[in-house]
């Protein structure tokens, strides 16, 4: 037998608890932005968590020298989108990721934070995909009833997304309620899939490039197919500490933001070069070898800049859903895009890093 088995009914149960944990815990929890730490020389130090042999592009910022008065401070990793943005909003970080939907829902239950620039998504290079074997005779979304979809975790992106393309393909919400999401980690899924422990499981990035490479499975469907170029989820603040810590929200938004248009324009290999260099540098026995799977940034706007489109998907998404009241929030109530240099006036949304022309940045 396998040393992953599925315990489908023990994980849901432990899914659907730490959701309510999610939910009630960040409505009643939010320490005072004004406890933060300073370094000797004045930086604000910024607590965050980042994800194993992976660079992040507040990482990555750091490493290009594009912060002015703020330091990072890794305190472990975290793989759960949910899990990140409510670890912000308990105040066990000062910042959290995660898929948009899932940061309106924690908005939605009176957590008081704020997106302030996208930091993953889809493109033609960079996607998730809803695979099944070759032999599967799954082909259709009316084939799914009934069956099994793993992915990492409930209530955000990949739950929202195969839903979404449920509903797009037909099916009556009685008909997607029969379609089982089971939880299971990114790094087990091919071989829960491969051993028929679920009927689709959901790979991106390295998991997906490694899954494909090895054969015998097939999409069925991929979220670039459904939106496109499309970026998916934020990095969020609390609002407290937004508001007391202005300054250096601003320096951590632009470097990011800089950060994430260097890797938007610099040759492939320059950017896996980088990362392996930072992954080396910090000393957490990682393995580099998963960034030669880099393809693209991942991100739709210049420098992470945020769209209503992006977040005006997932409000209508909910509120058909139920899930939310008509009307209760616009995207200006879930993001800002102020402290965006691509966004603010102070860099062309065109141009590099330092503000300067793509074709002289790029090279």
């Amino acid at each position: 037998m396998s040393p992953f088995t599925l315990r489908a009914p023990m994980i849901r149960a432990v899914a659907v608890a730490a959701a309510l944990f999610t939910v009630t815990s960040a409505a009643a929890a939010c320490s005072s932005g004004s406890d933060v730490t300073k370094t000797d020389d004045g930086r604000t130090v910024l607590r965050y968590e980042g994800t194993a042999s992976q660079v992040t592009y507040p990482e990555l910022a750091e490493a290009l020298g594009y912060f002015d008065t703020i330091q990072l401070d890794w305190i472990g990793d975290n793989t759960s989108g949910p899990q990140s943005i409510q670890n912000t909003a308990t105040g066990q970080t000062d910042f959290g990721g995660a898929f948009n939907g899932a940061v309106i829902k924690l908005q939605a239950a009176n957590s008081p934070i704020t997106s302030v620039l996208g930091y993953y998504g889809s493109d033609s290079e960079t996607f998730n995909g809803y695979y099944v074997l070759d032999d599967s005779p799954i082909r259709g979304a009316r084939d799914l009833i009934g069956k099994k979809v793993g992915m990492n975790t409930l209530g955000a992106h990949h739950e929202f997304l195969v839903r979404e393309w449920l509903a797009r393909e037909g099916l009556t919400s009685d008909e997607i309620k029969q379609v089982e999401l089971i939880v299971v980690p990114p790094v087990n899924t091919e071989q829960a899939l491969r051993e028929g422990q679920i009927d689709v499981g959901t790979l991106g990035s390295v998991f997906r490039e490694t899954a494909v490479e090895r054969g015998g499975i097939r999409p069925l469907f991929t979220d670039e197919s459904l939106f496109g170029a499309f970026t998916y989820g934020t990095q969020v603040f609390r609002d407290d500490f937004i508001a007391e810590n202005r300054d250096a929200v601003a320096d951590f938004v632009q470097g990011t933001a800089r950060a994430t248009r260097w890797a938007q324009i610099t040759p492939r290999d320059e950017v896996i070069a980088q990362y392996k260099d930072i992954i080396t540098a910090r000393g957490r026995n990682e393995n580099t070898d998963l960034v030669d799977y880099w393809k693209s940034a991942g991100v739709a706007g210049p420098g992470g800049v945020v769209t209503d489109q992006e977040i005006q998907t997932w409000l209508d998404w909910l509120t058909r859903n139920g899930e939310l009241e008509a009307g209760r929030f616009t995207p200006a109530d879930i993001y800002t895009n102020e402290f965006n240099p691509y966004a603010n006036g102070t860099y062309d949304p065109a141009s590099g890093p330092n503000g300067d022309p793509v074709e002289e940045a790029a090279k």
